[in-house]
C-alpha cells in the first residue's frame, strides 16, 4: 500500500533497520478480485447501489439490495470490473458489522483514475478494510501492529479471513505517541503543507521521520527516546525535551567540532602584521583528542558573535567589553578591546583589539569562539510549530490548530561564518557548531553555499549571561 517505496526505504534505513521486503497492494489485486468472487459465492458479499451520501458516518440506512441474489451479484460485480457502471453508482459490500457499529462496510468502488502502479488495468479498487487483512494474509505476516484508532477495524479484520477460510494473522493495537507542540496526524500534517505553513512533509519543524532525518536526529537518538517511552495501549502524550536530549546524548559522542558566528562582528588586531596567517589546531572532539583535529586560519581580522561583546559592562557578564579582555577559544591568545567603531546610527560594527599569548596574559573569565576567512553559509534556526502545549486541544486553542502557528518558528540567517572545516561536507553530515548547537547540512545546499539545519541547541546554564 505504499506510495513510495524509495522514500519508504528512506526512513526505514534512517531508524536502523533494512526492511525484509516492500509490497503493494497492487502487487495482489487479481488476488484479492478472486477472493472478493468467493466472499460473494459464499453469501457474505453483495453489489449495492446506494449512493455514497447514504453510506456516510454510522447511522447507514439498510441496504435494499443485502439479500439480492448471490448470482446477480456475481453478474454485477462482473460488470463493475468491466466499467458498465458509472463511479458511485455501484459497490460491493461486505456482510457483517463493525465493532464501531458500522454496517457493511464498503470493499470495492468504482474509480476511473490510472493507478500510479497499474495504470488502466483496474477501475474497480479494494478498500483499506477488505485490503488490510487479506494482503497480510497472502504476504503471511503474523502480527499486524497498528494504533488504538485502527482497533475498531479489528472484528473485520478476523471476520473477513475466517469469511474466506484463509489463514488469519493477529493485530496488536498500540497507543499512538504524541508530542506537545506538535501534530502527528497525517491528515493535519496535510493541511499545514497544502496551507503553507510547512514546506512538504519533510519541513525540520515536523516530527514526521523524514522531517527528523533531514533536521539531523540520528537514527540512534530515536531509537533511544522510543526505548525510554516505552510502548503501551494508552494514548500518551511526551515533551519533545525528552527526544532532543537523546539526541544531544548521540551527537555529543558523534559530531565532530566546529565554530560559527551566527551574527558577526568583525574585529582586526591591529598589533599583529597585515599579512599575519597562521594554522590553529582546533580538536574534532576536545575531551578526546585522539579522535583527531582540524586546521584552521587565523589573521589579523577575525569575527566574533556580537552578543560576546558588550560596551557597557554588566554584573556578571564575563564576555568582553572595554574593561574586560577575553580569551580565543584554541588559539592561545587573549584580546583587548583599543577602539570600538560604530556606524552613523550607533550601532557597533567593528572592534580594534590588541593580543597577548594567554601563556602569559592574566587568565581571562571567559573563552569565545571566533572564525577568520570563513565560508559565508545559511543557517536556519527552528523553534516549536505551535504556541500552545496541545495545539488540537479546543480548550487551550478553540479558533483549530492553523490558527496557533508560531510566528517565529523559522528563522533564516543568510550570512551566517562557519570556518573552513566544514567545506567538503555531505548532505546530512552533523557537527557541533561550539557554544552555538548541533547542526547538520540540508539538502538545499549548492556548490556555492552550504545550508545548516540547527539540530537541537546545546545545554546551557539559563542564567550564564
Amino acid at each position: 500500500m505504499c506510495r513510495n517505496p524509495e522514500y519508504l526505504s528512506v526512513q526505514l534505513y534512517h531508524t536502523g533497520y533494512t526492511p525484509y521486503d516492500i509490497t503493494h497492494a497492487s502487487d495482489n489485486f487479481q488476488k484479492l478480485y478472486d477472493l472478493a468472487v468467493d466472499l460473494i459465492r459464499r453469501g457474505h458479499a453483495y453489489v449495492c447501489h446506494q449512493k455514497v451520501e447514504e453510506l456516510k458516518g454510522h447511522n447507514v440506512p439498510p441496504s435494499p439490495w443485502r439479500d439480492r441474489p448471490t448470482e446477480e451479484s456475481l453478474v454485477l460485480f462482473e460488470r463493475m470490473k468491466k466499467g458498465i457502471f458509472a463511479e458511485g453508482e455501484a459497490t460491493l459490500r461486505m456482510k457483517m458489522v463493525m465493532e464501531d457499529g458500522k454496517m457493511d462496510p464498503v470493499a470495492y468502488r468504482i474509480k476511473y483514475t490510472p493507478h500510479h502502479r497499474t495504470g488502466d488495468e483496474w477501475c474497480i479498487y479494494p478498500t483499506y478494510d477488505y485490503t488490510h487483512c487479506l494482503c497480510d494474509s497472502i504476504e503471511n505476516i503474523t502480527h499486524s501492529l497498528c494504533t488504538k484508532e485502527f482497533q475498531a477495524r479489528r472484528s473485520s479484520y478476523y471476520w473477513l479471513c475466517n469469511a474466506l477460510d484463509v489463514y488469519c494473522p493477529v493485530q496488536w493495537e498500540y497507543g499512538r505517541l504524541n508530542l506537545t507542540y506538535t501534530v502527528v496526524s497525517k491528515r493535519k500534517i496535510i493541511k499545514l503543507v497544502e496551507t503553507g505553513v510547512v514546506r512538504d512533509w519533510d519541513d525540520p519543524r515536523l516530527f514526521t521521520l523524514t522531517a527528523l532525518r533531514r533536521r539531523g536526529f540520528p537514527p540512534e537518538a530515536i531509537n533511544n527516546f522510543c526505548a525510554r517511552v516505552g510502548v503501551t495501549v494508552s494514548q500518551t502524550t511526551t515533551e519533545p525535551h525528552l527526544l532532543e536530549s537523546c539526541v544531544r546524548d548521540v551527537l555529543n559522542d558523534t559530531a565532530p567540532r566546529a565554530m560559527a558566528v551566527l551574527e558577526p562582528l568583525k574585529v582586526t588586531i591591529t598589533n599583529l602584521p597585515k599579512d599575519t596567517k597562521m594554522d590553529v589546531r582546533v580538536p574534532n572532539f576536545p575531551a578526546n583528542e585522539d579522535k583527531g583535529a582540524h586546521t584552521i586560519p587565523f589573521t589579523r581580522t577575525i569575527f566574533i558573535e556580537q552578543s560576546d561583546f558588550r560596551e557597557v559592562m554588566e554584573k556578571g557578564y564575563k564576555r568582553l567589553t572595554p574593561e574586560q579582555p577575553v580569551g580565543l577559544r584554541h588559539a592561545g591568545y587573549v584580546i583587548s578591546v583599543q577602539k570600538v567603531i560604530k556606524d552613523s546610527q550607533g550601532k557597533v560594527v567593528e572592534l580594534e583589539v590588541t593580543c597577548c599569548s594567554s601563556e602569559t596574559a592574566e587568565k581571562p573569565k571567559a573563552f569565545i569562539h571566533w572564525v577568520s576567512q570563513p565560508l559565508v553559509c545559511e543557517v536556519r534556526l527552528y523553534e516549536r510549530l505551535f504556541l500552545h502545549k496541545h495545539p488540537e486541544d479546543p480548550s487551550e486553542v478553540p479558533n483549530g490548530f492553523l490558527s496557533d502557528i508560531n510566528p517565529n518558528s523559522l528563522q533564516v540567517i543568510s550570512s551566517a561564518l562557519v570556518d573552513i572545516s566544514v567545506k567538503a561536507a555531505k548532505v546530512l553530515d552533523k557537527w557541533q557548531f561550539e557554544r552555538v548547537g548541533y547542526f547538520s547540512l540540508d539538502p538545499d545546499s549548492t556548490t556555492d553555499q552550504l545550508v545548516f539545519n540547527r539540530t537541537v541547541t546545546l545545554k546551557e546554564d539559563p542564567g550564564k549571561i
